[in-house]
């Protein structure tokens, strides 16, 4: 699958079958991350990796719209260092952490990113120091299917914009 083809199959999968994630694969996520591009190449990043099912449980009670990170085989904390790189860590953070968004979904895995969550909660559970910021959960498994009514209608009454609303020529407003 090339990447073109990733991001146009990628969606937010929110039901996962509970088949463990070949270590192999999850290495080929996590090493998309680590390559991705960062301001000064600073790499400002740290991910916790959250394989432990109770752990996952106390990371889907951190957030209205987290619940499904229970069932997800792992959970991703996208961590930043703000000491580090103050301006850019979030930036950096969202970068690497779409890096492997699209290396999973070539990898035949679903991804949901979440911003949903205490980040008190979060740090807390997870030993996680003061001078990171957590900047996004993602959770990664096999999709399961399940009908998602309420997704289904949204994407129905809100599609993807066209390129004509969202790009412009030389200056705004102007035609691409």
């Amino acid at each position: 699958m090339d990447v073109f083809e990733a991001v146009q199959k990628r969606h937010s999968i929110r039901a996962y079958k509970s088949t463990p994630i070949p270590e192999e694969k999850l290495k080929r996520i996590m090493e998309s991350a680590r390559l991705a591009p960062s301001a000064g190449n600073i790499q400002p990043w740290y991910f916790v990796v959250v394989k432990d099912r109770e752990k996952r449980e106390t990371l889907a009670r951190s957030g209205r719209y987290a619940r499904f990170l229970a069932e997800s085989p792992i959970a991703i904390v996208g961590c930043g260092d703000q000491k580090a790189s103050p301006n850019w860590y979030s930036v950096d953070v969202a970068i690497a952490l779409q890096n492997m968004v699209l290396t999973a979904t070539a990898e035949g895995l679903g991804t949901c990113w979440i911003g949903s969550f205490s980040e008190e909660k979060v740090k807390s559970l997870l030993n996680i120091p003061d001078r990171f910021r957590v900047v996004a959960l993602i959770s990664i498994g096999y999709p399961r299917e399940k009908l998602e009514l309420g997704s289904k209608i949204l994407h129905l009454v809100r599609r993807k914009k066209s390129l004509e609303k969202i790009t412009a020529l030389d200056g705004f407003g102007k035609t691409l």
